[in-house]
């Protein structure tokens, strides 16, 4: 497992989805593979939405990453969390989300997860909120 906080600012959210990257190499889940792909996305919107719609000033947001080795027969598991100390902005959880209008500059973010994570939910946590999204690997 790996536990990190970020300040929760663009660059944190960048260094976050950078971070990610590099220790799911290190477990073996290479650069530019279909999972490391993923899980790079789904890091970075996260993390996003973290800065953007979780942020308390002069508090960070926190990322965790959970590597569950698979075999040719298992598959593996990947679980990114990204938690913040805003509780009353929560997220819809999967099922609930709407495209955003046409035009609109915003509002895909959690599209993009609940399109590539295999589950994903939205959970409490004292203070604030954390969303979890799994990804199947296959070996």
């Amino acid at each position: 497992m790996f536990k990190h906080q970020y300040p929760a600012d663009p660059h944190g959210a960048r260094l976050a989805r950078r971070v990610g990257l590099h220790k799911l190499h290190t477990w073996g889940v290479p650069y530019l593979s279909d999972a490391s792909e993923s899980a790079a996305l789904i890091i970075g919107e996260l993390a996003a939405n973290a800065v953007t719609h979780g942020r308390v000033p002069g508090r960070n947001f926190e990322l965790r990453l959970s590597h569950m080795p698979g075999d040719p027969e298992t598959p593996g598991l990947l679980r990114i969390e990204v938690s913040d100390t805003r509780g009353e902005r929560r997220p819809p959880c999967p099922g609930e989300i709407t495209a955003p209008a046409d035009g609109s500059d915003s509002g895909r973010g959690l599209l993009i997860v609940e399109a590539l994570a295999d589950r994903w939910a939205v959970l409490d946590r004292s203070p604030g909120k954390t969303v979890r999204a799994e990804v199947d690997l296959l070996y």
